[in-house]
């Protein structure tokens, strides 16, 4: 039954439409043709979507106006289509071009822009445009504001940080101490090894290894370092450390004694610390965690022979070193050795390699 009514339906739709067919004229049918035959056409060329040209539109929009107003809904083209096409002509016809305005700024001046804005943290557009001024140069202060967020550099209220301007400007009188621990491979004892790195230098030196790493034992070795740095004469006047129980207040005395600061990093700040971190860092992916520690005193020799390295035969990269080691003489550039005289020296079993030339 239900198939008989379906086919009914179909009947009387298809003869319906050829009815309608009939009464329209043969331009009308003419132009549904010749637009459906060219849809297919741009149908096929899609690759995924189909794409259309200027001739394409044109015809489209000649047809359309042939057709009954039925039929222009249902084409790929719709009237909104059209009016949208037609409207981008007329705004093309219309548009002005633009004054060339002023030409762009020298990559150098914006380079110098650049430069001024990060070595002095606390100027503003306006001390920048001065500071160009005083140079020869004259500078818009809407440039310069474009140039620094262009590169992403924010105002002088945020772009300022108190905290790297002071270890920056008393670098060369800096100390850091910190702990990091060792898991021995068999009994998996765990050892803390304390030790203090220079900021100005990266040079670091190691305080101690223990299994109980108490508060005592910390004053003990604040005293020992002390010692040292006064007989060498060591001009050092600040100590970063973090908020570590075994940092007590003997440990601070002990410091402030030898005229010696004791600044103590914020509260889940590791960044403050940074330079012992970034020690600690290193010293785990080239050292400790490459081998397995056996015991207390196997950690005193391994850690004793890599902060040597550390110190004389590494190239370091950040902080200005020019991939030179702590212990290097700022001027003294060696004599280039030929390849063959080169020989390779290891340590840690040959975990670590330096190389130097022959004797």
């Amino acid at each position: 039954m239900v198939v008989l009514v379906r086919l009914i339906y179909r009947s009387l739709t298809t003869l319906l439409s050829w009815l309608a067919l009939s009464a329209r004229s043969s331009a009308s049918k003419n132009a549904e043709i010749l637009i459906l035959r060219h849809e297919v056409a741009v149908l096929r060329r899609g690759n995924p979507k189909p794409r259309t040209d200027w001739a394409d539109r044109a015809l489209f929009a000649a047809l359309a106006r042939i057709l009954p107003t039925t039929l222009r809904a249902h084409r790929i083209v719709s009237p909104g289509t059209l009016l949208r096409w037609h409207r981008r002509m007329v705004t093309r016809k219309w548009t002005q071009s633009k004054a060339p305005g002023r030409p762009p700024l020298a990559g150098e001046l914006a380079e110098l822009i650049v430069k001024l804005a990060k070595d002095n943290p606390r100027w503003g557009v306006v001390r920048i445009q001065g500071g160009l001024r005083r140079l020869g140069h004259r500078i818009g202060a809407g440039t310069i504001r474009k140039i620094l967020r262009s590169h992403r550099i924010p105002p002088p209220a945020v772009r300022d940080d108190s905290w790297r301007a002071f270890l920056r400007a008393h670098a060369a009188t800096i100390l850091a101490v910190d702990f990091f621990h060792i898991d021995c491979a068999a009994t998996l004892t765990r050892l803390y090894v304390a030790f203090v790195i220079e900021h100005d230098t990266r040079h670091v030196h190691l305080l101690g290894i223990t299994r109980f790493p108490a508060a005592a034992w910390a004053t003990q070795l604040a005293r020992e370092l002390t010692a040292g740095l006064v007989e060498a004469g060591c001009g050092f006047t600040h100590l970063i450390r973090d908020r570590d129980s075994k940092f007590t207040a003997a440990f601070d005395a002990v410091f402030t004694a030898c005229g010696i600061e004791v600044v103590a990093t914020a509260p889940q700040a590791p960044r403050m610390n940074a330079i012992a971190e970034r020690f600690v860092h290193t010293a785990r992916a080239e050292c400790t965690d490459r081998m397995l520690i056996a015991s207390e005193r196997h950690a005193r020799v391994v850690m004793a022979q890599y902060i040597k390295h550390y110190n004389a035969g590494r190239s370091h990269q950040g902080h200005g070193l020019d991939l030179r080691a702590p212990d290097d003489a700022p001027d003294v550039i060696p004599f280039p050795a030929p390849p063959r005289q080169i020989r390779r020296r290891q340590l840690l079993g040959g975990l670590i390699n330096e190389y130097q030339p022959a004797a």
